[in-house]
């Protein structure tokens, strides 16, 4: 399943809003700095979906604001 995130880094709380079925926006704490934030947003996933984070992947945007990310089911 992939699924559209928009990320807004160095946010004062960390939260999940769910926009579509597939669409998502994330507040994380950390600073988009070598990878802290992409990992931050694959743990807030793995507990929103409640799956492992190693079932979550980072597919597109690795530097972008805009990331889809795949989760195997």
């Amino acid at each position: 399943m992939l699924v559209k995130v928009k990320v807004f880094p160095n946010s004062k709380k960390e939260e999940i809003i769910k926009k579509k079925e597939d669409s998502f926006e994330v507040k994380i704490k950390q600073k988009p700095i070598q990878g802290q934030a992409n990992q931050a947003v694959i743990n807030v996933l793995s507990l929103y979906f409640n799956f492992p984070e190693k079932r979550i992947k980072l597919v597109k945007g690795f530097r972008q604001r805009n990331k889809i990310f795949e989760i195997l089911i």
